[in-house]
């Protein structure tokens, strides 16, 4: 019999990963750099696996200025031609392209709602949706509500939101719980 805590099964291949897990992975956040920060980063996952995307994160948050949205949307071409040229993170030209769209867009939506935070939350009523999969049941890669985020955030300009992008955002920042029934992190009752 193991000593360690019952993880989310897709968490136990790395020290790092275990971490995330434990401490961040659907923790609801209401805080707009954070939620920034996610946005950049599960973008930049696409396609990719979230172990590649997490071993960048330091070097993410050193070349975009701390994930600084306002310091992010002033990219000009210069500057996102040596993003692309940095081995340090994604170096997908479209994807880099679109932290400067991004960045615009989510200040948009800032200056509309008062915080990014108020209009993703406003998406789930406030509270997050929790679920409580058991045990090796695969979690879906999209639901009603991420197409829902999906469709409206690239109707306000965002880019790589898609609905499985979405949702995988939503489980990042806690909007919705995904943790296994019986995972030791599980923030709510399910």
């Amino acid at each position: 019999m193991s000593d360690s805590p019952l993880r989310c099964p897709w968490a136990e291949g790395s020290d790092a990963m275990r971490a995330y897990h434990d401490d961040e992975w659907g923790v609801p956040s209401r805080d707009d750099h954070y939620l920034f920060e996610f946005l950049v980063l599960e973008g930049a996952q696409a396609g990719l696996s979230w172990s590649t995307v997490l071993a960048r994160r330091e070097h993410y948050r050193r070349v975009l200025g701390g994930f600084d949205p306002v310091v992010v949307a002033g990219y000009d071409d210069a500057k996102l031609a040596e993003l692309v040229a940095d081995p340090g993170i994604i170096r997908h030209r479209q994807k880099v392209r679109s932290l400067v769209t991004n960045a615009e867009a989510f200040l948009g939506v800032q200056a509309e709602r008062g915080s990014f935070a108020a209009y993703l939350w406003d998406c789930v009523d406030g509270t997050p949706v929790v679920h409580a999969p058991p045990l090796g049941a695969p979690s879906p890669a999209s639901t009603e509500l991420s197409d829902r985020v999906s469709k409206d955030l690239k109707k306000r300009g965002f880019r790589f939101v898609g609905t499985t992008i979405v949702y995988a955002y939503l489980q990042a920042v806690g909007v919705v719980d995904d943790h296994v029934a019986g995972c030791n992190t599980r923030r709510f009752p399910g």
